[in-house]
C-alpha cells in the first residue's frame, strides 16, 4: 500500500456518499507498499480501506481481483470484501481513476516471522490454491519474464549509474531464465504478492490476506517461491532460515502434494521470483515519482536473495 494520489477530507466525503456505510469521521494515508493508493477511513466508527489504483493495474483486469476476492470471501477464506455502493456497484471513479472501498481487517503483518507462523502461511497458500480450482477466471500473468526484460532494458537505458553491477546480474539471469524456463508445471489461479506485509496475523495465527491486484492464473510453486524469498532470509538478503522454509513446505503439502515436477523446478522459480522484485525495485528507485507518499523498498535485498540461488539450493543438506 501506498499514496500517489492525494485526498483532502471533501474529496473522501463525496465519494462515501453513495453508499451505506455512514459518514466520514477520520481517514490516514497508508504508506506501506508500491503499487496503489490507499487509505484506512472511519465511518460510523467502523475502518474501511479506500484503494486508488494507480500504476502497472489494468483497468480492464479490475473485475478479476474483485471477483476472485469476493468468491475467496464467500468460501471462508480470510481476505476482505468489496463493498458495493447503493446502486451495486464496486468500482466507482475518484479523481478520475477507479477506486474501490472494501472491508477492513483485523491484526498486523509480521516483520520477524517464526517457523509457526511459516506455517500458517504454507497452510493458507495450499487452501487458497485448492479453492481457486472451483473459480472460473483467468487472467495471464502480467508481471512475467518477457515483462522483467522490458523492465531491465527501460532501466539500462535512464542510464542511471547507481545500479551497474546489479543490472550486469539481471542481464545475465534472465538470459539462464530464457534459456532454461521449465514448462508443464501445474498451474491455476495464485495470489502472486503474498509478502509479509500483505499478510496479517493475531496470536500467531493468519487473520487475513490482502493486495490480490497480481493474482493470475499461473505455477502454483511460483506463489511458494516468492513466499520463501520474503520470509525465509533476512533483512538484507544474505541469511536463508532453511527450518521456515521447510516447514512452509511441509505444511503445503498437508493439503495438497507437489509433484516431483514442481519440486524439480523450485530452484529456478525461486530465481525468477528474486529476478521480478530485484528488476521492479530498481526501476521503482530510478523513476520514483517525486510527490508519491511511498517507502521504497531496498533493491540490494533481492541482489543477495538472488545470489544465493545462485549458488545453492534449499533442499540440499
Amino acid at each position: 500500500m501506498a499514496v500517489f494520489t492525494k485526498l483532502i477530507k471533501k474529496d473522501i466525503e463525496n465519494f462515501i456518499s453513495d453508499y451505506s456505510i455512514g459518514n466520514l469521521e477520520s481517514f490516514e494515508e497508508i504508506v506501506d507498499g508500491i503499487e496503489n493508493s490507499n487509505f484506512k477511513i472511519f465511518c460510523n466508527n467502523q475502518p474501511y480501506i479506500l484503494t486508488i489504483f494507480e500504476k502497472r493495474v489494468i483497468e480492464e483486469e479490475l473485475p478479476f481481483f474483485i471477483n476472485l476476492k469476493n468468491f475467496l470471501y464467500k468460501n471462508n477464506f480470510k481476505c476482505p470484501k468489496a463493498i458495493s455502493d447503493k446502486n451495486g456497484k464496486i468500482l466507482k471513479k475518484l479523481k478520475n481513476k477507479t477506486a474501490v472501498i472494501i472491508s477492513f481487517l483485523d491484526g498486523k503483518s509480521i516483520e520477524k516471522p517464526n517457523f509457526k507462523m511459516c506455517g500458517e502461511v504454507g497452510k493458507m497458500v495450499a487452501n487458497l490454491h485448492n479453492l481457486t480450482i472451483n473459480f472460473d477466471e483467468k487472467r495471464p500473468n502480467g508481471l512475467d519474464l518477457k515483462d522483467w526484460k522490458e523492465i531491465y532494458k527501460k532501466c539500462l537505458n535512464s542510464k542511471s549509474e547507481d545500479f551497474n553491477e546489479t543490472m550486469y546480474l539481471l542481464k545475465s539471469e534472465i538470459d539462464y531464465l530464457e534459456n532454461y524456463w521449465p514448462s508443464n508445471i501445474p498451474r491455476g489461479v495464485i495470489h502472486a504478492d503474498l509478502f509479509r506485509d500483505n499478510i496479517f496475523f493475531r496470536n500467531e495465527k493468519i487473520s487475513g490476506v490482502i493486495d490480490f491486484y497480481f493474482a493470475c492464473y499461473y505455477f502454483y510453486i511460483y506463489d511458494i517461491a516468492i513466499i520463501i524469498n520474503d520470509w525465509c532470509f533476512n533483512e538484507n538478503g544474505k541469511n536463508f532460515n532453511k527450518k521456515n522454509c521447510l516447514t512452509i513446505l511441509e505444511e503445503y503439502q498437508k493439503l495438497r502434494e507437489l509433484s516431483d515436477l514442481e519440486k524439480e523446478s523450485l530452484n529456478i522459480l525461486l530465481r525468477a521470483a528474486a529476478v521480478r522484485i530485484l528488476s521492479t525495485r530498481v526501476h521503482d528507485y530510478i523513476f520514483h515519482p517525486s510527490n508519491a507518499v511511498v517507502i521504497k523498498k531496498d533493491p540490494f535485498e533481492y541482489f543477495n536473495i538472488l545470489k544465493w540461488h545462485q549458488q545453492n539450493d534449499i533442499f540440499e543438506k
